[in-house]
């Protein structure tokens, strides 16, 4: 090496040295390497940090051999202004040759010695310092990330429990309560798992090799609090059960009244069905189904001591069922007083036949009212015979048409029909 050479090199040499030791302060300094000095570890942290801390020392010592070094050689060269041969050769074998001796430096310690240039003991302190910042790094970002949402999560179960709590969601009595025990022992695990072993909760970024590269696992926080969302869910759903409980009760007793009002009307009809009507097939009519008696009493008593987790399903199953029965009871009415519906409309139409014979004038017609009559003593006589009584009222309209033809017919009466004059 000549003598630019040599100042290059003792330049660049001293710029890593500044370099290297303002890396070390600010390693010595970090926040996460004293939590990791402090901490009770276990698991493959405390593995790791014991290899890491013994590296940090290896690195003070590397460091202390780098500077020595630097500092001869840095002598070397200032003793001449214009260093001679016998000078360049030794500032290059310093500067460029296996100089540098270090004793134990080998593996874990266990070395005799080892010699090093400097660019080799340069690079020996990055792979060193490297290894350790990235234990420091990765044990404060887990610290930093999950104790304190861990502790968030926490503070939300406690308001959960005793919500659950009020509302009758307790353990050994509801699923969500047995859940809420679960999760607070997961949550008091974790915790204690992420203060002693953080880096069992770290996720190293794939093809990354700079220091820190990763990120918190937060599977099992993820799963806890996903966990106390549901039940916070259920909770909820049985708080609004208990504020609105008592109007849902109502209005299922409104329901069930209706229902049995409308069955009581349809035995009723059927009675008069039966005395009215001949020859028609009468449903048969249901009474109502005590086990929704028994289920509304049943919520009642929950409603009455607070069992607002057991009342939530019950009530619904009740509303859709009571609406089931007051269907069902509508259908019986209607199917029980269809022949009375049948028979009005017949009572309907041949009074409507008899109003369009009067005016065309043939109310006088002495088949006609024979034919009325015996259409109407069977549509106002008990029991009606409705197949019978359909016949006469067909009967009584082919008369009536019969009767209409030849007047509509007669010679000058050939005119538009007017209003009025339209089958009725």
């Amino acid at each position: 090496m000549d003598r630019d050479d040599v100042d290059r090199a003792l330049a660049r040499l001293g710029a890593e040295h500044e370099a290297v030791e303002t890396s070390l302060l600010a390693l010595q300094d970090h926040a996460g390497r004293r939590l990791l000095e402090g901490a009770a570890l276990s698991g493959v942290t405390k593995e790791r940090w014991a290899a890491a801390d013994a590296a940090v020392t290896r690195l003070w010592t590397y460091f202390d051999a780098y500077s020595g070094a630097l500092a001869a050689a840095r002598e070397i060269r200032e003793r001449r202004r214009w260093p001679s041969r016998e000078d360049l050769a030794e500032l290059t074998e310093r500067l460029r040759g296996p100089g540098v001796t270090i004793a134990g430096a080998g593996a874990q310690g266990v070395g005799l010695a080892e010699r090093f240039s400097l660019a080799e003991l340069v690079a020996r302190m990055n792979e060193l310092y490297a290894s350790s910042l990235d234990v420091v790094v990765a044990a404060d970002a887990v610290w930093s990330a999950l104790p304190a949402r861990i502790d968030l999560l926490a503070a939300e179960l406690h308001r959960t429990r005793s919500l659950a709590h009020s509302v009758g969601v307790r353990p050994g009595e509801h699923p969500s309560g047995d859940d809420l025990e679960e999760i607070t022992a997961e949550l008091a695990q974790l915790r204690e798992a992420v203060i002693a072993d953080p880096l069992a909760f770290w996720l190293p970024a794939s093809g990354s090799s700079a220091p820190g590269g990763g990120r918190p696992d937060t599977a099992r926080y993820d799963r806890a609090a996903r966990a106390l969302d549901d039940v916070r869910r259920e909770v909820e759903a049985v708080l609004t059960v208990r504020q609105d409980a008592e109007q849902r009760l109502i209005a299922v007793r409104d329901l069930l009244s209706r229902a049995d009002r409308t069955l009581a009307e349809a035995r009723t009809a059927r009675v008069e069905v039966l005395a009215k009507i001949a020859a028609s097939e009468v449903p048969a009519v249901s009474g109502p189904p005590t086990a929704l008696q028994e289920q509304l009493a049943a919520a009642a008593e929950y409603r009455r001591r607070s069992q607002w987790h057991r009342l939530s399903p019950l009530l619904d199953a009740l509303e859709d069922r009571a609406e089931e029965e007051l269907r069902r009871a509508r259908k019986s009415l209607t199917a029980v007083t269809a022949p009375l519906a049948v028979r009005a409309e017949l009572r309907g139409r041949l009074d409507a036949y008899k109003a369009k014979v009067a005016r065309q004038g043939l109310a006088e017609d002495p088949l006609l009212i024979e034919r009325y009559d015996a259409a109407r003593r069977m549509l106002w006589s008990a029991p009606c015979d409705l197949r019978a009584a359909e016949q006469a009222v067909w009967r009584y309209q082919q008369a009536a048409a019969q009767a209409a033809a030849p007047q509509e017919h007669r010679p000058g009466t050939d005119r538009p029909v007017g209003p009025g004059e339209e089958d009725a």
